[in-house]
């Protein structure tokens, strides 16, 4: 394992709830991570992310923190935490944790004594409480909203009974908000990083990384920046426009640079990755100055149109940002809080995306959705810098859009009055078996949200040693990346027409060109770039000299 791992890793998110269930009760855990983390390795991943297995109340699926030193024992305990771990990095696989700090659970013992202080006590100045507005103060502090819908505040009850204060939450109603200019919070995240790094964690995923931080006052925020209904589809628009008052506050700088030096007083080259849905690129670039984060997610990559200018805008601006501070690109398709891009990059017109699918919504296209993703994977891949997968998409899962509503879970789905139908879809529990229990999720046929019949054929067992399947697809292009160093490479463009991508990859193994075919008429590979088709999106029988609309090839020089 060399120094600055994470500068070119391919890192795969574990949704625990929905990876592997190792006792039988329908959710996934730690045990059952571990006994399939061999098929990762195998894969040719270097890390794996493991979305949260706190103590919580589950009100938004381990987002809500009670206890940030322990394991819920729904996913098991710290003794399995650390046979994960252990075997993770026997098979050379780094481990990173998510990491919460925006918000606690409501039932988390520093939240019940607050609630049991009162105002204006030490215990209710570490999270956000204020006074209402209007008569008696029954009105919120200010206009802000929740993400997952509604008013971001509730009021509180006094020991005595009578109406309170009122506490921030820009998420769920049982996710209230640290008030991070108190010591006592930054302290106790300062004992939380030490408790996983002496574990043996390798980096920790920073959840909400940009909001942290308020800004003074707590001002109303202007119509533009209210937070949308849609989960974390906050935009900025330029580099002096309005952010909000709640959105990447330049004092959160102060905190992750404390926080590196947590990580610098350990061995082996821990990092962290920022959550953070900031734009333009030059205001992301900040989370990864030197003395900061190591990486933070590309959402503008993850959210942009499938087409050649919007996406070769967004590859230049990324690495300009990010090569300014001397950090690596990060690159993502899916993860747990949106629409896997199997669906999404097929679904009907131009909109933008919504907050999740109905069987009453207008319907992906699947094959087009699978032709695509194939296609966004090679792209990918490919490009220089860290690359992030969500459990499945290496199986081409598409999102469950037929999930019958009484079946969600998530928050959005209730405090958006049923208008936003929240991210079930890309949560269900992923298939390894077609013929076992549960798709081999687990020994039993219960899962915690019901599996569609499509993930019967896209089980691992179908597609292992299939070298047509997007799982050997995946297997290949991973290993063909790490041997010809593309994480580290420099990229040139060729000029073309607009709707082709043809980029030029140098790395010290080797030169490849990476051809995207985004129009609609086929394609001569011959015709952009001489040498060996070594990665055809479409599969080894197709021809590897011609790309249809829609496809991708990796050409060695």
């Amino acid at each position: 394992m060399t120094d600055q791992w994470w500068r070119d890793a391919v890192v795969y998110q574990i949704y625990p709830r929905s990876f592997a269930d190792g006792n039988g009760d329908g959710m996934g855990d730690l045990p059952g991570i571990t006994a399939r983390l061999d098929a990762l390795a195998e894969l040719g991943i270097d890390a794996v992310w493991l979305s949260p297995f706190y103590v919580s109340p589950q009100a938004d699926a381990g987002y809500d923190v009670a206890d940030y030193r322990d394991i819920d024992p729904r996913f098991g305990s710290l003794a399995d935490f650390d046979a994960l771990a252990e075997r993770a990095h026997a098979l050379g696989l780094r481990v990173i944790v998510d990491l919460v700090p925006n918000h606690s659970s409501d039932e988390h013992g520093w939240f019940q004594q607050a609630l049991a202080a009162g105002a204006g006590t030490p215990e209710r100045g570490r999270y956000v409480f204020r006074d209402g507005k209007g008569d008696n103060g029954n009105e919120p502090p200010n206009n802000w909203q929740s993400l997952f819908g509604g008013a971001a505040w509730e009021r509180s009850t006094d020991p005595d009974g009578t109406p309170g204060q009122w506490y921030l939450h820009l998420f769920d109603v049982k996710q209230p908000d640290f008030d991070w200019t108190n010591h006592e919070v930054r302290e106790m995240f300062h004992d939380v990083l030490r408790f996983w790094l002496d574990r043996g964690v390798d980096g920790f995923r920073v959840d909400v990384a940009h909001a942290l931080i308020k800004a003074d006052g707590l001002p109303d925020a202007p119509e533009s920046s209210v937070a949308d209904p849609a989960p974390y589809e906050q935009e900025i628009e330029s580099e002096a426009g309005d952010r909000g008052p709640m959105w990447d506050q330049d004092g959160v700088h102060e905190i992750y640079r404390d926080w590196n030096k947590i990580l610098g007083e350990y061995p082996g080259d821990r990092m962290m990755v920022a959550e953070a849905w900031v734009s333009p690129p030059s205001r992301l670039a900040r989370y990864v100055r030197p003395d900061e984060m190591q990486q933070s997610f590309n959402f503008d990559f993850l959210t942009a149109r499938w087409n050649g200018p919007a996406l070769r805008a967004v590859i230049d601006s990324s690495l300009r940002a990010v090569e300014s501070v001397g950090a690596p690109a990060t690159w993502v398709m899916s993860n747990h809080d949106v629409i896997r891009h199997a669906s999404r990059l097929a679904l009907p017109g131009d909109e933008a995306r919504p907050g999740g699918i109905g069987a009453d919504d207008p319907q992906p296209d699947a094959v087009l959705g699978l032709r695509r993703a194939r296609a966004a994977t090679a792209l990918m891949l490919a490009l220089p810098g860290s690359a992030y997968v969500y459990q499945g998409e290496e199986l081409g899962l598409p999102e469950h859009t037929t999930l019958p509503d009484e079946a969600r879970e998530d928050p959005t789905w209730e405090r958006s009055g049923h208008t936003e139908r929240g991210r079930d879809g890309c949560r269900v529990p992923i298939p390894w078996e077609a013929d076992a229990p549960s798709l081999g999720f687990g020994n039993t046929s219960g899962t915690w949200l019901p599996q569609p019949a499509a993930y019967r054929t896209l089980a691992r067992d179908q597609q292992r040693g299939d070298p047509s399947s997007m799982l050997e697809f995946y297997r290949r292009a991973l290993r063909l990346r790490r041997e010809l160093q593309l994480g580290k490479g420099r990229i040139t463009w060729q000029e073309t027409d607009p709707a082709i991508l043809a980029i030029e990859i140098e790395t010290a193994a080797g030169s490849v060109t990476v051809i995207v075919n985004l129009s609609d008429e086929r394609l001569e590979v011959d015709d952009l770039a001489a040498g060996e088709v070594i990665l055809h999106s479409a599969g080894p029988s197709a021809d590897q000299r011609s790309l249809g609309s829609d496809e991708a090839v990796w050409v060695r020089r």
